[in-house]
């Protein structure tokens, strides 16, 4: 400890006369003359036990915080940093496996682009971001009507992409065997589950159905896929990705790095024009309105009023990304490319696209002028 006094001495004597740290210095001496028989006066008084610890003086002074001290390391306070660990397997999930959201294909982080709508409600951090917990179990949700030709590849597709990904087949009692092949596909794979309904209600209230169930069951993730290939699988851990940090990710073609294949111009014109009108009479954020890529917590479906949803095709998307906005749900968009189906018939037709029109002005204007009387949005 003399050495440090002595190593501190003359610091003390060019900055005594005009400098506060000179007076402090000055008085310094006199207590350690008072205080320690037999030491010299010139020296630097030792330092009180925890001078190293950090307080207001120790950042004040750069000598004294140059002394190690006791908890000196400590002084920086280290930040959160949000688990990546997935949940325990959720109650009545098909043997789902722990880890399940957590991809294995070592997909980058996503390029997001678009919406990246803030939550309205209460953040639970002091980074003015919500927390998000684990995923959970994966659940996809493939609707089918006549599908026999593409429901196994898409199923083989997901389950290289995503192993740990359990897989519903909600089938309509399509005439072509879809339901059988699916039935097969289960016989053989413990992870592949066929939900067969009565007959043809439309893709929304398919994948309604299939929400309910993934949640009675337990599952933390709910995706929507097309059967007919055209939202690629291999895309899907991107999605997972991205929903670690969102309550919704939304397989977007129209947002920087997105594209479509083998569309006509026809069919690009409607889906562009569709995205726009909806995002400007809604006014949301989110450029590709209509896209069916799409992946949800679990608590973001419970919180959105699903069985008050009863939009069909187009609209049904439509409707679901409003809803979560409205709620103050985060809502992310991940460029996606789209790729038009080469097997089967499109379910496009006149009276979905008619129809997701007149309940999206319906929509906008009911809003705009509940805002203009100051009423709650219901």
């Amino acid at each position: 400890m003399s050495d440090a006094r002595e190593a501190e001495e003359p610091r003390r004597s060019n900055d005594r006369d005009d400098s506060s740290h000179g007076r402090r210095s000055e008085q310094s001496d006199a207590v350690s003359d008072a205080r320690e028989a037999g030491e010299p006066s010139e020296k630097a008084a030792e330092p009180p036990a925890g001078a190293g610890e950090p307080n207001a003086k120790a950042e004040a002074s750069s000598e004294k915080a140059e002394e190690p001290g006791a908890g000196a390391a400590e002084a920086g306070t280290k930040a959160d940093e949000p688990s990546t660990k997935a949940d325990e397997p959720r109650t009545g999930a098909a043997e789902p496996l722990a880890g399940a959201d957590e991809p294995r294909t070592g997909a980058d982080e996503p390029l997001t682009g678009g919406a990246d709508v803030e939550p309205r409600r209460e953040r639970q951090d002091d980074g003015g971001r919500r927390k998000y917990g684990p995923l959970g179990t994966t659940l996809v949700i493939i609707p089918t009507y006549n599908e026999a030709e593409n429901i196994k590849s898409i199923v083989e597709r997901v389950r290289e992409s995503v192993p740990d990904a359990h897989i519903l087949v909600a089938d309509d009692n399509s005439p072509d065997g879809t339901g059988k092949v699916a039935d097969e596909l289960a016989a053989e794979d413990d992870r592949v589950k066929v939900l067969h309904r009565k007959g043809k209600e439309g893709l929304g209230a398919a994948y309604l159905a299939g929400f309910r169930w993934g949640i009675e069951h337990g599952y933390g993730v709910l995706v929507e896929m097309d059967a007919d290939g055209s939202h690629q699988p291999e895309e899907l851990p991107r999605l997972l990705t991205a929903l670690k940090g969102a309550d919704l990710v939304i397989g977007s073609r129209w947002v920087p790095g997105g594209r479509i294949v083998n569309w006509p111009k026809s069919r690009e014109f409607i889906s562009r024009g569709g995205s726009t009108y909806s995002r400007l009479l809604l006014d949301v954020p989110i450029r590709d309105m209509t896209a069916g890529y799409r992946a949800f917590r679990k608590e973001t479906l419970e919180g959105i009023g699903m069985d008050e949803v009863a939009s069909q095709g187009y609209c049904f998307q439509i409707d679901l990304a409003w809803r979560a906005i409205k709620a103050g749900f985060h809502v992310i968009e991940v460029p996606v490319t789209f790729i038009e189906r080469e097997r089967g018939e499109s379910k496009m037709s006149r009276d979905i696209v008619t129809e997701a029109a007149w309940r999206v002005m319906s929509w906008g204007v009911g809003s705009r002028v509940n805002k203009m009387l100051g009423r709650k949005e219901p």
